[in-house]
């Protein structure tokens, strides 16, 4: 039924495909399928019974694609969840990654320790 290789599973039916295949088979069985009033019967029912299958079969691959296609967002959300965190240098804090150009710039503080001016106005010094 179900074809690995191309991920079908099953070639659309022939409307008059279940009807050959029921008169062959109750051929077999010893009865001939003549014309009359209740082959037509039965040939109708298996042209529904054919429709019917076939497009269950194309809701069935609707389905599967949307199933895949929510299986692979999943997959995309575990992987970003469960994806390494970024490298953390030495004093324990994330390494600013640099943004893009126009983007804001970062506060940065003086090298070696040394007070702003409002600081050092603060302090009396200055």
């Amino acid at each position: 039924m179900f074809d690995p290789v191309n991920g079908t599973i099953m070639k659309p039916i022939q409307k008059d495909e279940l009807y050959e295949h029921l008169g062959q088979f109750l051929k077999d069985k010893g009865i001939e399928l003549k014309e009359g009033s209740y082959t037509k019967g039965i040939h109708a029912g298996c042209s529904l019974l054919a429709d019917a299958i076939n497009l269950s079969q194309a809701g069935l691959e609707r389905a599967k694609a949307g199933l895949d296609k929510k299986l692979d967002q999943v997959r995309q959300v575990i992987h970003e969840k469960t994806a390494p965190k970024k490298p953390r240098n030495p004093n324990g804090n994330a390494q600013n990654v640099p943004k893009e150009a126009g983007g804001s710039a970062k506060r940065v503080t003086k090298a070696g320790g040394q007070k702003s001016k409002a600081q050092s106005r603060k302090n009396g010094r200055g």
